[in-house]
């Protein structure tokens, strides 16, 4: 009955109002976590239902194998367990968390959106809400949580970036419905004394784009491959380029770039033109395709997994995404874990 009160089961724990924090701290990363739906779909199931091939998807994109969530399955689920994962890697509990911020396009329902639905799985009841910037999200999200740190108006704040791209596939179209996947990850930014930390991001977007990359009336994603290749590299290397010169650091100074997985050759063309070597750039798209807003995190936490992120590492993250908008900035890696406070 509308308006009557209804006691729920259980009441989710209320996190403490933060206490005043001198906006002299700087926000750093503390830790990092990511989830995977279980089923896996290979570049050969996809060829059984269209003319396409391994070959053909490889050499095109380099995604061999991507993750589907089950029809009908929670988003804000997989997104609560790549938080925890974030949280334990940080040693920090979910009490700690002040604000959560949840980059995504496919929210479970169109209204509440992922991020209280996260909370709620992480008994929490603070503040949280989701933040709509298609594949570039997670950095836009990243940069707002940065900067309530920095301002003093919270403490703790865990920052997700989670979708199921597979809701807006058009499954019968080889040249989306190979590129695209589920997947989220998460980070815990907090505040401490640290030299670098996470620098103020460049941010851009170009709305009159959205017919290159879009949905369309059914609310299915399009794209126009070669336009969108070209666009993609040039904002990512030119927003890049700029997040170096505000942080007075060069590319010499870069120990990884880890960029939106949209596929290889847009990471790898991105890399050539800021003169990143091979080496030092993230690729996980093989085995993960592209998950929007969820691909930075999930390469980064795979990119420490390998060994290329260290403690104190400085590293470049880029992304583009439909709209268009994308986004660039430099954080250190875990600069000091001991300052999480």
């Amino acid at each position: 009955m509308i308006g009557e009160l209804v006691e729920p089961m259980t009441t989710p724990r209320a996190s403490a109002p933060p206490a005043p924090v001198a906006p002299a701290r700087t926000a750093g990363i503390f830790g990092v976590g990511a989830a995977l739906p279980d089923a896996v779909v290979t570049n050969d199931d996809l060829a059984a239902v269209l003319d396409t091939s391994d070959e053909w998807i490889v050499k095109r994109t380099g995604i061999r194998e991507r993750r589907r969530l089950p029809e009908g399955a929670s988003l804000a689920a997989l997104a609560a367990e790549a938080c925890r994962a974030a949280l334990a890697d940080a040693h920090r509990d979910a009490e700690d968390v002040d604000r959560i911020v949840v980059a995504t396009t496919t929210a479970d329902r169109i209204v509440p959106g992922l991020g209280p639905e996260v909370a709620a799985a992480l008994g929490l009841r603070c503040p949280a809400y989701d933040v709509n910037a298609a594949c570039a999200g997670f950095l836009y999200a990243l940069d707002e949580a940065a900067a309530a740190v920095e301002s003093g108006r919270a403490r703790c704040v865990l920052v997700c970036g989670a979708d199921a791209l597979s809701r807006i596939t058009d499954h019968g179209d080889r040249s989306t419905a190979v590129l695209l996947a589920d997947g989220a990850g998460a980070v815990v930014v907090a505040g401490g004394e640290l030299d670098l930390g996470c620098r103020p991001f460049v941010l851009g977007s170009d709305p009159g784009r959205a017919d290159l990359l879009g949905t369309d009336a059914r609310g299915l994603l399009r794209m126009q491959g070669r336009e969108v290749y070209r666009h993609a590299v040039d904002r990512m290397a030119e927003a890049a380029a700029e997040a170096l010169r505000r942080a007075n650091l060069g590319v010499e100074d870069v120990d990884a770039l880890v960029a939106h997985q949209a596929n290889a050759r847009i990471v790898e063309a991105t890399a050539v033109a800021l003169g990143l070597p091979r080496e030092r750039v993230a690729l996980n798209v093989d085995r993960v395709a592209n998950t929007s807003a969820a691909s930075v995190p999930l390469a980064l936490a795979d990119a420490e997994r390998d060994g290329l992120l260290r403690p104190g590492a400085t590293v470049l993250l880029a992304a583009f995404g439909a709209g268009f908008v994308w986004g660039a900035g430099i954080v250190s890696w875990k600069e000091r874990r001991d300052v999480c406070a």
